[in-house]
């Protein structure tokens, strides 16, 4: 099998979780936090083992270690400044959203969560591609760290889409219509070509949003449980995640 057909499988493995709001109808609330609150830390452990065990070191091996470094920061950086981005624009349409809850002026929220979403998901079809360029462990490795991310991520989407005025149907379309974007991201690195320094600087910069994804976004969520099982729970999770990645370090 070709790496570019790997890569693909990848990348549309990961759009499908996007449908995984469809699951969600027969579950109780109390269910679906369960299965949330297990995934966020299963997520934040494989993000982490996959930028530390997989790609910061596929990246040194090609660049120096310095300039790995500096595209881990980028990846840090860009991450930070693209979410400051979309929530300055997110507060913007939910504060006119709240003034008034007709149809017409809930959709922005809706219009840009799907925005976002565009843009995560090619950026992750490209952090899929380059990694499979590196090797198909690596690539296997990135693209469970992402889908472990996605799980979360798309029942929040999910639930915004319902709440910013879309049908099930429609958030259910338009919500796995963005994640093919994951698809395209893979396409442009392959066209790109298998240029080493290319795809080593680019999967440190992958690295680098996995490290703020996994620090800024999933850790403070697990922060917010303070009881000692869940405490427990959200640990043993993470290092199940972390503990995925370094097997497949064993299989390389």
């Amino acid at each position: 099998m070709s790496i570019l057909l790997y890569a693909i499988i990848g990348s549309v493995a990961v759009s499908l979780i996007s449908l995984i709001g469809i699951f969600t109808v027969k579950l109780d609330q109390a269910k679906l936090r369960y299965f949330t609150f297990l995934s966020i830390g299963l997520a934040g452990g494989a993000m982490f083992g996959n930028a530390f065990i997989h790609l910061i070191p596929e990246a040194i091996e090609i660049l120096e270690a310095n300039l790995a470094a500096f595209f881990v920061l980028l990846g840090i950086l860009a991450f930070f400044i693209l979410e400051k981005f979309l929530h300055w624009h997110h507060h913007d349409h939910f504060d006119q959203a709240e003034h008034d809850h007709s149809d017409m002026h809930h959709k922005p929220l809706g219009y840009l969560v799907l925005t976002s979403d565009v843009l995560h998901n090619f950026i992750d079809g490209i952090a899929i591609g380059a990694a499979f360029l590196i090797s198909v462990e690596a690539g296997i490795a990135v693209t469970i760290a992402i889908a472990l991310h996605e799980i979360p991520q798309e029942l929040s989407d999910f639930g915004l889409l319902i709440h910013s005025g879309f049908s099930r149907g429609q958030a259910l379309l338009t919500n796995f219509a963005s994640s093919l974007t994951a698809l395209l991201g893979v396409l442009v690195v392959f066209a790109i070509g298998e240029n080493e320094l290319l795809v080593a600087g680019t999967s440190a910069v992958a690295a680098g949003m996995f490290v703020y994804i996994a620090g800024s976004d999933l850790v403070p969520q697990l922060h917010k449980t303070s009881s000692r099982s869940g405490s427990a729970t959200q640990l043993f999770m993470m290092v199940i995640g972390m503990t995925a990645m370094f097997a497949l370090v064993l299989i390389e």
